[in-house]
């Protein structure tokens, strides 16, 4: 046997499985399912819940299999009469402090908790009675909503916000019966630098924490006969989406996705990738204008709008180095309200315009100021992946069996270069297909900027353009954007243009995207899989740079002028403001 290998038992059959294993691993190696609440991979192995615990041969007690190492001859048992008490035990505690509304929860059906219960056979009986802890609903950013009365004390949520994102505004408080997640000295959300990414959301097993739901306005337009209500999906939505009708992960469902938002009522059914084609023909237009002229450098991706608050709250001295670039989001309804009324002789007052994100934080986006390119809010409501897939199941459509459908013109004309926007290095990969060709004057003989893609965290390369060196990085999860910022404050690195997304991997593993269970996102590469959709899209179409886009060509030639004009920046540009944190 190798050194790096150890003999184990688990019910009585024989394993060898690699040196320093927990026996959580080794278990799923030898498949068997052990059941966890607390723990997700790297970033929350705590043995908190006590739902994963196990008996060893000759332990004095039950021990938490996902934190608790294997070692040479080991005995393990997973399922013996005293585990299973002792996990019916807990759940049952856990539920004697939790609000039980399944029934109208927004998790209902897809919460680790319930799962359990329904797993270990425990029932809505009140086993032990008694004081309940006091908590309320934080709904005060408009965008997040916390109801400590469903959480289950896991720490997911503070795992995620503090590991992942660098942001840590929420944690456990007080100890004992009153533990509960809050921020410091129990403020609201809305006063601690929380960006809104909703990293907390995916991250937790039950109902405790949730986007603020804003289907109802939706639903209230389209039942408006005097608004023209149009709808534009990003990137990312088309390969996420399927997976909240139990489709594989990674299905690309655009033509679904078009088909179930005509049969919603929308009036036009529109695909942001058309405004991340325009962001690129701008954002590429800004970077060798600042190149030529002696901008601010480097120069930094806007299309993340967690990435852009962290860096108010957090960075304000990168302001400045922030492409003044609108997000697609945003560019789409300041062009559905502008160029596309005028199109359409439609008041912008009477247009309508819904989006359909994988990020929470693009609600707090459409709130922002100077976002009103034609004197109305360029969007008026922004939704999730989640909020859509609920608008399909209330509306009784049975998704998996609609045709495929064709997006509308002219804003659903796009090339793959919108596509790999919601993928971690797409951004970075479609600018460089277009200031390559912009500096150079030449067709690419190759549009594939490998180096910049995949799910490590930071990317770095040098691409000879011309007679320039252009050197770039690419960032995503807000953890990594600071290690990345800090290198360059510190002068150890130096780039000329940097892509920052606010979510691990990009919008594809967004906070407003499907929720999977701990089971599968300690398991499953979510990040990979789904990018890896996005970019067979891009290769299989036609057009794959956005200045080719003939659409992106006419809204120039009738309306913008040219990329950079003084029209360009009314309609697409925007500002930014330093926050305070406390």
């Amino acid at each position: 046997m190798s050194n790096d290998m150890v003999n184990i038992q688990i019910n009585g059959m024989p394993l060898s499985v690699p040196k320093g294993s927990t026996i959580l691993e080794a278990a799923r190696q030898a498949g068997i399912k052990i059941p966890t609440l607390c723990y997700l991979k790297d970033i929350n192995e705590i043995g908190a819940c006590r739902m994963c615990v196990v008996e060893v041969k000759n332990a004095r007690s039950l021990v938490a299999a996902c934190v608790y190492p294997v070692n040479e001859g080991m005995e393990i048992f997973t399922n013996t009469e005293r585990v299973r008490k002792s996990r019916k035990l807990t759940l049952e505690l856990i539920l004697s402090t939790h609000k039980r509304e399944c029934l109208s929860c927004v998790r209902s059906g897809d919460c680790e908790l319930q799962r359990l219960c329904r797993e270990l056979g425990v029932d809505d009986a009140e086993y032990f009675k008694g004081d309940m802890p006091v908590s309320a609903v934080d709904d005060s950013t408009g965008v997040i909503v916390r109801d400590n009365s469903k959480c289950v004390l896991c720490r997911r949520c503070s795992a995620a916000c503090s590991k992942l994102q660098a942001v840590g505004v929420i944690g456990a408080n007080d100890r004992g019966f009153d533990t509960h997640i809050g921020c410091v000295m129990d403020r609201e959300l809305k006063d601690v630098p929380c960006v809104s990414c909703g990293q907390c959301i995916v991250a937790c097993p039950t109902g405790a924490l949730h986007e603020k739901d804003d289907t109802d306005k939706v639903w209230a337009a389209l039942a408006d006969p005097t608004k023209h209500v149009v709808v534009n999906t990003a990137p990312s939505v088309r390969v996420t989406l399927g997976e909240c009708f139990g489709m594989p992960i990674g299905t690309n469902v655009k033509g679904k996705m078009v088909a179930a938002l005509r049969r919603l009522g929308f009036d036009k059914v529109f695909d942001t990738d058309f405004t991340a084609d325009l962001t690129i023909v701008e954002e590429a237009n800004e970077l060798v204008e600042r190149i030529k002229n002696g901008g601010k450098m480097p120069m930094i991706t806007s299309c993340s709008p967690g990435w852009i608050k962290f860096c108010e709250y957090y960075y304000p001295e990168f302001i400045d180095n922030l492409s003044t670039c609108k997000s697609p989001q945003q560019m789409f309804g300041a062009v559905a309200k502008t160029w596309y009324a005028q199109k359409m002789g439609i008041d912008p007052k009477d247009i309508f315009v819904v989006s359909i994100m994988p990020c929470t934080a693009k609600k707090f986006e459409a709130r922002r100021e100077n976002q009103a390119a034609s004197g109305y809010p360029d969007i008026d409501v922004a939704l999730t992946t989640r909020e859509l897939a609920r608008m399909i199941e209330r509306a009784g459509l049975d998704f998996a069996s609609l045709p495929d459908e064709e997006f509308d013109s002219p804003l659903g004309d796009s090339t793959g270069a919108g596509a790999i926007f919601g993928a971690t290095g797409g951004v970075m990969e479609a600018a460089l297909r277009t200031a390559a060709e912009t500096l150079t004057g030449k067709p690419l003989e190759k549009v594939e900027f490998n180096e910049v893609r995949g799910t490590e965290g930071i990317k770095e390369a040098t691409y000879k353009i011309g007679d320039l060196e252009l050197k770039v990085a690419v960032t995503s999860g807000l953890a990594n954007a600071k290690r990345l910022l800090d290198s360059v404050k510190a002068g150890e690195k130096k780039y000329d243009f940097i892509e920052v997304m606010a979510c691990p991997g990009g919008c594809v593993n967004g906070g407003g995207q499907p929720t999977q269970p701990a089971s599968v996102r300690n398991t499953v590469d979510l990040k990979a899989i789904r990018g890896a959709a996005l970019y067979a899209e891009d290769e299989n179409l036609p057009l794959r740079k956005s200045h080719e886009n003939p659409t992106i060509k006419a809204l120039y030639a009738e309306y913008l002028g040219e990329p950079g004009s003084h029209k360009a920046h009314e309609v697409l540009h925007t500002s930014y403001v330093a926050r305070k944190k406390y």
